[in-house]
């Protein structure tokens, strides 16, 4: 069951690469970008990585331009990630740099990244969060990153069912087929969301929903969810009610909660004793304790965050450049010499 998406060394290469889809899935796999993702954390955890705050503009009634980055300063790596997110599509990509000289690394095509690092923080999550028998799950929602976060939790939990919802019953036919076919996962189709996540011990909510769907009486005692699609202020999953029951609260990146999150903006207000309750997931993961015995509810909230994308940028390029893959692109540094076609304009009449 293997859902492949892509040691370190310090690299001489002059020229920066380019990596494409086919390279990243080549080169790393779920469980590995998991660990990938957990040792970026701990980097947090430690103050050697920093977030760039997520900031998006929004226009067309839906599309929205989004930047996000990070920096590990002293492992020698800087980056951002941007897409425009459309009805169309969208192309995202990871821009690396040496963070001792500015110089390009890598520019990353990072959809597959991007399922991989969405994907890849719920099984963090579910591995610290979630019981050490969970095996019953849910999962609300079959759109792109679905698939993604299944292959995730099902990395670090043993899944002995698998109930799937989503509106419309010909897509979450062909996703419970598929899912059967690639991943081996004992899934079934669930007529809603109630009965999706009766008694279930993992609940994954990865939607555009822009109501709420799910309240704190849905979720049985003792589980765990993964809230994962509300990623912007008109989204919203689960009734802010819900979070009064939440034993743990966890998130990527609790100011990103704070700027984009509309269930804890309504749930926490500017109370400034219900928010110290949301604490990121470094810091478990940083601490390496299991859930406690006799938690009601657990959640996690995935805004993305830069580290999340560096963490498992940096290891793939690190990857690539060990096995000769990506295509050489030009150093910037060297087209400098053709600026002085233009010099004359820069300096006016």
């Amino acid at each position: 069951m293997g859902f492949r998406a892509g040691e370190k060394g310090r690299e001489t290469v002059a020229d920066p690469i380019w990596i494409t889809e086919a390279e990243v899935t080549s080169l790393m796999d779920m469980g590995e970008a998991i660990a990938a993702l957990e040792r970026g954390l701990a980097l947090e955890a430690e103050g050697k990585a920093e977030n760039m705050v997520k900031t998006h503009a929004i226009w067309g009634g839906g599309h929205t331009l989004h930047a996000v980055g990070a920096l590990f300063p002293e492992s020698g790596f800087v980056g951002t990630k941007t897409w425009a997110h459309t009805e169309g599509g969208a192309t995202p990509l990871l821009i690396l740099f040496d963070s001792h000289d500015g110089a390009l690394k890598a520019i990353i095509e990072a959809f597959a990244l991007g399922q991989l690092r969405t994907g890849g923080i719920s099984g963090v999550a579910t591995r610290w969060l979630a019981a050490p028998a969970a095996d019953d799950m849910a999962l609300i929602g079959t759109g792109k990153q679905a698939i993604a976060q299944l292959a995730a939790v099902a990395a670090v939990r043993s899944l002995r069912r698998l109930r799937v919802f989503s509106p419309d019953p010909g897509r979450r036919a062909a996703f419970v087929k598929r899912v059967r076919g690639e991943l081996d996962l004992p899934a079934e189709e669930a007529a809603s969301v109630v009965a999706a996540v009766e008694g279930a011990s993992i609940i994954t909510l990865v939607t555009r929903a822009r109501a709420s769907f799910l309240n704190s009486g849905m979720a049985a005692r003792g589980a765990h969810i993964n809230a994962v699609g509300a990623i912007t202020p008109e989204r919203m999953e689960f009734e802010p009610e819900l979070l009064a029951r939440a034993a743990i609260i966890a998130a990527d990146s609790v100011p990103q909660v704070r700027n984009l999150s509309r269930e804890f903006q309504e749930a926490l207000g500017s109370d400034e004793a219900q928010w110290r309750r949301v604490i990121p997931i470094s810091a478990i993961v940083a601490t390496r304790e299991p859930r406690p015995k006799g938690t009601d509810l657990t959640l996690f909230k995935a805004m993305g965050m830069g580290i999340s994308d560096l963490s498992l940028g940096v290891e793939i390029y690190r990857r690539a450049r060990e096995k000769g893959l990506g295509r050489a692109i030009p150093h910037p540094q060297r087209a400098k010499p053709r600026l002085k076609a233009v010099a004359p304009a820069l300096q006016g009449d």
